[in-house]
Formats: C-alpha cells, structure tokens, sequence
C-alpha cells in the first residue's frame, strides 16, 4: 500500500500538462484530488520537490531493510517523475513559441493522460504485490536495485 503512495509523486508533477484538458471538462478536475496535499507539501518546503526526492530515494531505494517490492515501485516512481520533470523543461525551453496552439495542447493532453495511466497501474500492481512492468523503466530499476 505504502509504495502505492510513491505513485503520487509523478502525478503530482504531470497536473501541470493536464491544465487545458481540466479546464475544458471541470469534473476530472476530481483526480487531482489526490494529489494536492503532496503539491502543497512541495510548495510549503523550499525546493520540496528536490527534498522529496531525496527522502525517498536515501530512506526507501538505498535501505536494505526496507522489502524489495516497495523499494522497486518507489525507485519506478521517482524515475517516472525524472521522465516528466524533463519533459516539463523540455516543453518549456523548445515549445514555448507555440504556447497555446492546439498541437501542443493535444501533446500536453497525451503526457498528462500518459502520466495518470502509468501512475494508476503502478498503484494497482502495487496493491496487487507485483511490479509493475513498464517497459524501458522497469529494467532500469531492476539494474539499479
């Protein structure tokens, strides 16, 4: 269950590319609900999300103690958000001169939808006690651990 939580991480930072698809239908604005307190946590701290990162990655990914499903789904998530934090720097370096058009809202659409896919299987598979396999980013956390 605890390492279903990790899961919130990269959806937290995938919010941003959802924004025109959540203003344009309010009531998926109820998936984000989850969340929020993790936004604000990251907000609240000064560099939160570095913070957050490396709470995780030192107390859960390089404990030996902690089993090695959680330690999987956690490291699993916290490179889901590395993806998604480039890509968020990416869009806004290399695409800012078409902000607002519909090509980019349609990419920013399919990150987002992309994001809350990903993260809702990891949840589930964790629930379930399986790793999830994600192809590419599975195996690098497989290396890694």
């Amino acid at each position: 269950m605890l390492s279903g939580l990790a899961y919130l991480l990269p959806f937290s930072d995938a919010l941003p590319f959802g924004r025109a698809l959540l203003q344009q239908f309010p009531f998926l604005s109820v998936v984000a609900l989850p969340a929020l307190p993790l936004i604000a946590l990251q907000q609240l701290i000064p560099f939160g999300g570095l913070v957050l990162f490396l709470a995780l990655y030192l107390a859960v990914v390089r404990n030996d103690r902690v089993p090695y499903l959680i330690r999987f789904h956690v490291l699993q998530a916290i490179l889901i958000d590395i993806v998604l934090v480039l890509l968020s720097l990416a869009f806004r370096i290399l695409l800012s001169p078409f902000a607002g058009s519909f090509a980019l809202r349609t990419l920013e659409n399919t990150v987002f939808l992309g994001a809350l896919v990903v993260s809702l299987f990891g949840l589930v598979q964790s629930l379930r006690g399986q790793e999830a396999d994600i192809p590419t980013v599975s195996d690098a956390v497989r290396m890694q651990l």
